[in-house]
Protein backbone atom coordinates (compact mmCIF):
# COMPACT_ATOMS: atom_id res chain seq x y z
CA UNK A 1 0.00 0.00 0.00
CA UNK A 2 1.54 3.33 -0.88
CA UNK A 3 -0.21 6.97 0.07
CA UNK A 4 1.04 10.31 -0.76
CA UNK A 5 -0.03 13.27 1.34
CA UNK A 6 0.89 17.34 2.78
CA UNK A 7 2.17 17.09 5.78
CA UNK A 8 0.74 18.66 9.16
CA UNK A 9 2.96 19.09 12.17
CA UNK A 10 2.50 18.64 16.08
CA UNK A 11 4.51 18.82 18.89
CA UNK A 12 5.20 16.11 21.72
CA UNK A 13 2.85 14.88 24.70
CA UNK A 14 -0.59 15.55 22.43
CA UNK A 15 -3.30 13.95 24.48
CA UNK A 16 -6.42 13.15 23.37
CA UNK A 17 -8.40 16.19 25.29
CA UNK A 18 -5.98 17.99 22.43
CA UNK A 19 -6.99 15.81 19.52
CA UNK A 20 -10.97 16.04 20.54
CA UNK A 21 -12.16 18.47 23.22
CA UNK A 22 -14.12 17.05 25.85
CA UNK A 23 -17.14 19.54 24.18
CA UNK A 24 -17.37 17.51 21.27
CA UNK A 25 -17.88 13.81 22.71
CA UNK A 26 -21.56 14.28 22.68
CA UNK A 27 -21.79 13.45 19.23
CA UNK A 28 -21.13 9.79 17.77
CA UNK A 29 -21.04 10.59 14.12
CA UNK A 30 -17.50 10.77 12.79
CA UNK A 31 -17.61 13.70 10.69
CA UNK A 32 -19.33 15.70 13.85
CA UNK A 33 -16.14 14.49 16.22
CA UNK A 34 -13.02 15.73 13.25
CA UNK A 35 -15.05 19.05 13.53
CA UNK A 36 -13.17 19.70 16.65
CA UNK A 37 -10.47 17.99 16.09
CA UNK A 38 -6.64 19.70 17.34
CA UNK A 39 -9.47 22.97 18.08
CA UNK A 40 -6.91 23.55 21.57
CA UNK A 41 -4.04 24.44 19.59
CA UNK A 42 -5.13 24.51 15.98
CA UNK A 43 -8.24 26.34 15.27
CA UNK A 44 -10.80 25.25 12.35
CA UNK A 45 -7.64 22.47 11.59
CA UNK A 46 -10.78 20.62 10.28
CA UNK A 47 -11.21 23.12 7.75
CA UNK A 48 -8.23 22.87 6.46
CA UNK A 49 -6.99 19.37 6.57
CA UNK A 50 -7.62 17.76 3.23
CA UNK A 51 -8.08 13.79 2.70
CA UNK A 52 -4.65 12.11 2.02
CA UNK A 53 -2.90 14.31 4.19
CA UNK A 54 -0.46 13.13 6.59
CA UNK A 55 -0.01 14.18 10.67
CA UNK A 56 3.94 14.00 12.16
CA UNK A 57 3.58 14.04 15.65
CA UNK A 58 6.49 14.28 18.83
CA UNK A 59 6.89 11.80 21.18
CA UNK A 60 3.59 10.19 23.34
CA UNK A 61 1.47 11.16 20.91
CA UNK A 62 -2.69 10.11 21.78
CA UNK A 63 -1.59 10.09 25.88
CA UNK A 64 -4.25 10.44 28.41
CA UNK A 65 -7.48 8.90 28.51
CA UNK A 66 -8.27 5.88 26.43
CA UNK A 67 -11.29 7.17 24.65
CA UNK A 68 -11.67 6.06 20.63
CA UNK A 69 -13.11 9.43 19.50
CA UNK A 70 -9.76 10.45 19.36
CA UNK A 71 -8.17 8.48 16.13
CA UNK A 72 -12.00 8.36 14.81
CA UNK A 73 -11.77 12.16 14.71
CA UNK A 74 -8.37 11.75 12.71
CA UNK A 75 -9.33 9.54 10.76
CA UNK A 76 -12.86 11.19 10.19
CA UNK A 77 -10.90 14.09 8.94
CA UNK A 78 -9.08 12.90 6.21
CA UNK A 79 -6.18 12.43 7.43
CA UNK A 80 -4.38 8.97 6.43
CA UNK A 81 -1.54 8.03 8.42
CA UNK A 82 0.07 9.39 11.43
CA UNK A 83 3.74 9.31 11.96
CA UNK A 84 5.82 10.05 15.22
CA UNK A 85 8.20 9.84 17.13
CA UNK A 86 6.25 7.61 19.56
CA UNK A 87 3.09 6.68 20.12
CA UNK A 88 0.87 6.42 23.90
CA UNK A 89 -0.21 2.36 24.16
CA UNK A 90 -3.67 2.48 24.51
CA UNK A 91 -3.97 5.53 21.13
CA UNK A 92 -1.55 3.33 18.97
CA UNK A 93 -4.38 0.02 19.40
CA UNK A 94 -7.13 2.08 19.37
CA UNK A 95 -5.99 3.29 15.86
CA UNK A 96 -5.08 0.05 14.64
CA UNK A 97 -8.78 -1.16 15.58
CA UNK A 98 -10.24 1.64 13.98
CA UNK A 99 -8.08 1.21 10.39
CA UNK A 100 -6.20 4.22 11.08
CA UNK A 101 -2.22 3.77 9.87
CA UNK A 102 0.70 4.35 12.39
CA UNK A 103 4.56 4.87 11.31
CA UNK A 104 7.17 5.52 14.38
CA UNK A 105 10.13 6.91 12.66
CA UNK A 106 11.46 9.85 14.62
CA UNK A 107 13.91 10.62 11.91
CA UNK A 108 11.06 11.18 9.23
CA UNK A 109 9.34 13.55 11.94
CA UNK A 110 12.17 15.65 12.41
CA UNK A 111 13.39 16.03 8.77
CA UNK A 112 9.85 17.12 7.66
CA UNK A 113 8.01 20.04 8.27
CA UNK A 114 5.12 20.87 7.55
CA UNK A 115 3.67 21.48 3.94
CA UNK A 116 6.34 18.85 2.79
CA UNK A 117 4.48 16.36 0.89
CA UNK A 118 5.44 12.50 1.95
CA UNK A 119 5.09 9.72 -0.13
CA UNK A 120 4.46 6.61 2.30
CA UNK A 121 5.04 2.71 1.11
CA UNK A 122 4.10 0.74 3.77
CA UNK A 123 5.57 -2.62 2.21
CA UNK A 124 8.64 -1.50 1.85
CA UNK A 125 9.26 0.52 5.00
CA UNK A 126 10.26 3.91 3.05
CA UNK A 127 8.89 7.61 4.01
CA UNK A 128 9.91 9.79 0.76
CA UNK A 129 10.18 13.57 1.63
CA UNK A 130 9.01 14.56 -2.09
CA UNK A 131 9.63 18.74 -1.43
CA UNK A 132 13.29 17.57 0.45
CA UNK A 133 14.15 14.73 -1.90
CA UNK A 134 14.69 12.72 1.59
CA UNK A 135 14.39 9.50 2.79
CA UNK A 136 12.96 7.79 5.62
CA UNK A 137 13.48 3.90 6.55
CA UNK A 138 11.32 2.22 9.18
CA UNK A 139 10.75 -1.29 9.99
CA UNK A 140 8.04 -2.78 7.97
CA UNK A 141 4.73 -4.27 9.23
CA UNK A 142 3.77 -7.92 7.73
CA UNK A 143 1.36 -7.95 4.75
CA UNK A 144 -1.50 -9.13 7.19
CA UNK A 145 -0.63 -6.04 10.12
CA UNK A 146 -1.17 -3.54 6.99
CA UNK A 147 -4.16 -4.29 6.05
CA UNK A 148 -5.22 -4.60 9.95
CA UNK A 149 -4.26 -1.04 10.46
CA UNK A 150 -5.97 0.71 7.18
CA UNK A 151 -9.12 -1.36 7.05
CA UNK A 152 -9.54 -2.27 11.04
CA UNK A 153 -9.82 -4.72 13.08
CA UNK A 154 -13.53 -5.83 12.98
CA UNK A 155 -13.50 -5.50 8.81
CA UNK A 156 -10.51 -7.71 8.82
CA UNK A 157 -12.14 -9.80 11.08
CA UNK A 158 -15.12 -10.04 8.60
CA UNK A 159 -13.56 -10.25 5.59
CA UNK A 160 -10.73 -12.82 6.91
CA UNK A 161 -12.94 -14.84 9.25
CA UNK A 162 -13.14 -18.38 7.30
CA UNK A 163 -9.43 -18.52 7.06
CA UNK A 164 -9.07 -17.12 10.77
Amino acid sequence: MKIRGKAWKVGDNIDTDIIIPASYLNHTEPIELAKGLFEPIRKNFSMIVQKGDILLAGKNFGCGSSREHAPIAIKASGISCIIAKSFARIFYRNSINIGLPLIVCPSAVDGSEEGDILDIDFTTGKIYNTTKLLEFLYPPLETFLIEISTVGLINYILKNKNEL
